[in-house]
């Protein structure tokens, strides 16, 4: 599957934004899906997942209660919604995709995901 990710841009802090990641190839249905961020100077970091159903999801706790993942499997898309935004959202965000998962699984190991998506950047000024 490819992936690819949009809607990253300026925000001020207490701002939102929505983040898109469009899939190509493979059935979509059948990939969990990841969002990931790597902001500058520091290793890249689970944002949140979706079980290939949608049902499951989960967050770091650092975005709990601000940020939602969701998804459209008919659309073969995944969302990242970004609410109450902070300086220290400020990151590279990646989509990225885990084939075969058990439908309700999500799961925060980078090392499992299979395809990346390009990224795109979210800045977040005070």
């Amino acid at each position: 599957v490819q992936l690819q990710a949009s809607g990253g841009g300026l925000v001020q802090a207490g701002g939102s934004l929505r983040l898109s990641c469009a899939a190509t190839g493979r059935a979509f249905s059948n990939y969990a899906m990841g969002w990931f961020r790597q902001a500058p100077g520091k290793e890249r970091e689970f944002v949140a997942a979706i079980s290939r159903s949608g049902i499951i999801t989960t967050y770091a706790d650092s975005v709990k209660g601000r940020f939602t993942i969701s998804r459209d499997n008919a659309e073969k898309t995944v969302y990242l919604q970004m609410n109450s935004l902070k300086p220290e959202d400020t990151a590279v965000y990646y989509c990225a995709a885990d084939f075969g998962r058990p439908t309700y699984i999500a799961t925060s190991d980078q090392s499992l995901y299979d395809s990346w998506g390009q990224g795109t950047l979210v800045t977040v000024s005070s």
